[in-house]
């Protein structure tokens, strides 16, 4: 047994930090979440080769990542949460006063690689910009493609409240998109 988790650290330790760190943005928490992933693999002792073992191990951490995610959501100060609506991302910007858009604008999407990497710089700047539970919610749902019903049991919102934090999460990173991407 004990070889078998020393080859899977060998084996895929890498991909596994790599995923998490993806999705974590955070070296620390990183390492975090596959360290409890591997304590999870060993304590249980579950995989009965039905999949790869790389995909247990991605099983696992997917969890752990949404088990970090929601702790940091609920030691959060709730003065992060309506952050967006004191900054100077006002959702009147895009209305007007019937509550129809001013203007429908789309971003293009650069064709060279220089110009994507540099859109990506500075999406992934923007989503960092937001308070860390919108942020969250909209790297579940949009990012990790987790399904709203999951999300709302991890985070313990109401589907409504899911809605409108995604909402604003989306608003806030096309403004940001807006005034930092030409």
């Amino acid at each position: 047994m004990k070889d078998n988790i020393n080859n899977w650290l060998n084996e895929h330790g890498d991909y596994l930090y790599r995923f998490a760190l993806a999705r974590l943005k955070d070296p620390h928490h990183a390492k975090d979440a596959v360290q409890e992933t591997m304590l999870a693999a060993i304590k249980n002792n579950s995989y009965e080769g039905e999949s790869a073992v790389r995909t247990w191990l991605t099983g696992i951490l997917k969890h752990k990542i949404i088990d970090l995610q929601r702790k940091q959501i609920r030691e959060q100060p709730v003065s992060d949460i309506i952050d967006l609506d004191n900054s100077d991302t006002s959702m009147d910007d895009f209305f007007d006063q019937s509550g129809h858009w001013l203007e429908r604008q789309t971003l293009n999407m650069p064709d060279g690689s220089l110009e994507q990497k540099q859109f990506l710089t500075i999406l992934d700047a923007c989503i960092n910009k937001l308070p860390a539970k919108l942020k969250a919610i909209f790297m579940l749902r949009d990012v990790q493609e987790v399904e709203n019903e999951n999300i709302c049991k991890e985070l313990n919102i109401t589907a409504t409240n899911a809605w409108v934090m995604l909402y604003r999460a989306r608003m806030g990173l096309r403004k940001c998109l807006e005034l930092n991407w030409s």
